[in-house]
């Protein structure tokens, strides 16, 4: 396990260690989900990097196209 390496965790890591041990219904989870700072960077430029759409890198991280869009629109983070 290589969180448990980790000496602090991610919002990303949490949201995948929670879908590891939780297997509630997906679309319930997705409402609760709130990102750092740093996780929506990682996710942007992943995104970036793999010349993904927005679809695609909301389906690869679980998120919403919207959120994917919304966030490459807010100037915090665009760098």
């Amino acid at each position: 396990m290589r969180y448990l390496s980790k000496r602090e965790l991610t919002t990303l890591d949490i949201i995948e260690l929670n879908s590891i041990i939780s297997q509630q219904d997906k679309l319930e989870n997705a409402k609760l989900k709130v990102y750092d700072k740093a996780s929506i960077l990682k996710i942007l430029d992943y995104q970036k990097k793999n010349k993904l759409s927005n679809t695609q890198a909301a389906n690869y991280f679980k998120v919403s196209r919207n959120s994917i869009a919304n966030w490459k629109k807010d100037s915090r983070f665009n760098h």
